[in-house]
């Protein structure tokens, strides 16, 4: 029988408004459990666009969606949330006065109240169709990049042809020794001005452009890739040394699990009442993209400011009858838990 962790708040969503909610929790010294899909905090911002600028930041202008979650991590520090990553909430039930947690992995989570942070829902790459693609996951096939200094000097080919491909093949030119981009043709469904640097690149035999080709199989030792085979449509096939197999086919997003607990779901958010962002079921809440009311607006900053009302309300149900008094981080500093 698995272990049952027991906290104040169960915050599903480990992504920059998860985080944020670990930091308002904190200060009113309520503890955390975040349990993400992902194998890696930071939701979107690491999945998508990790080294992209972001630029509506308050007091932060352009700063990279990595360095916002490392900042975000080292906030919520002092109040040692526990962080279970690479699993699904799975159920979720009231009995008495706790909500119980099961996870996709056998996690059990016990708290008092859930705020759930999951953006768009949970999401995971569409992976390419190779019948051993698993065995290289650990090491040498990858669906997100983090940090491109990670592939220097290595041989990367990189499958697919919107935008992540793209930026990632112009990003990884003067970086990587060799690059190589797969795409089935000659068309790619990213920004035209960055397919036209692409190609700027390839004309200068900065990385190559492997058109029309499509990933056939992998080869390698344990976890360690050493070559990809890739074929035409008429079975015409290549072989291509590389160290690492960077694979783009989108992500699939869905609510999942979510939408069987009784929660108010119009179009894939949840309503929420503004002022507190409590959903049709007392003890839960809903912050950021998931979260909808009316006239809210999509900005991170609105699901920053979504955390800290939830975390307010969070409080007035784990505190029964105690008043909470306010006080600004200036006068309160980081309270220890």
């Amino acid at each position: 029988m698995s272990e049952l962790h027991s906290t104040d708040v169960a915050i599903i969503g480990a992504g920059p408004i998860g985080l944020f909610s670990v930091f308002q929790c904190g200060m009113l010294k309520m503890s955390c459990h975040v349990i993400d899909a992902l194998p890696a905090t930071g939701g979107q911002c690491t999945a998508l666009y990790p080294e992209k600028p972001l630029f509506d930041i308050p007091a932060a202008p352009g700063i990279n969606a990595v360095d916002l979650i490392e900042r975000l991590e080292k906030q919520v520090e002092p109040f040692n949330p526990t962080i279970h990553l690479n699993q699904q909430v799975t159920e979720l039930d009231k009995i008495g006065e706790h909500w119980y947690l099961s996870t996709s992995t056998g996690l059990k989570i016990q708290a008092k109240a859930v705020i759930i942070a999951a953006g768009a829902g949970a999401f995971g790459p569409n992976k390419p169709p190779l019948d051993n693609i698993e065995q290289f996951e650990a090491n040498s096939v990858h669906y997100m990049v983090q940090k491109r200094e990670d592939f220097r000097g290595q041989r990367i080919v990189i499958a697919g042809g919107g935008d992540s491909a793209v930026d990632w093949a112009l990003s990884l030119a003067d970086v990587a020794a060799e690059v190589y981009v797969i795409h089935r043709r000659d068309r790619f469904r990213a920004i035209p001005e960055s397919v036209a640097q692409m190609k700027a690149l390839a004309d200068e035999g900065k990385i190559e452009l492997v058109i029309p080709y499509q990933l056939a199989s992998l080869e390698g030792d344990g976890d360690k890739l050493k070559t990809v085979v890739v074929k035409t449509l008429d079975g015409d096939e290549r072989r291509i040394e590389a160290d690492h197999l960077l694979s783009f086919f989108g992500l699939a997003t869905k609510l999942g699990p979510i939408n069987d607990w009784g929660l108010d779901i119009l179009n894939g958010v949840i309503k929420v009442e503004p002022s507190t962002c409590a959903t049709n079921i007392e003890g839960i809440f809903a912050v950021g993209d998931i979260a909808d009311y009316p006239h809210k607006l999509k900005l991170i900053l609105s699901g920053f400011s979504e955390a800290a009302q939830a975390a307010h309300a969070a409080y007035l149900i784990i505190n029964p009858g105690q008043a909470l008094n306010f006080e600004h981080s200036t006068t309160s500093g980081v309270p220890t838990l």
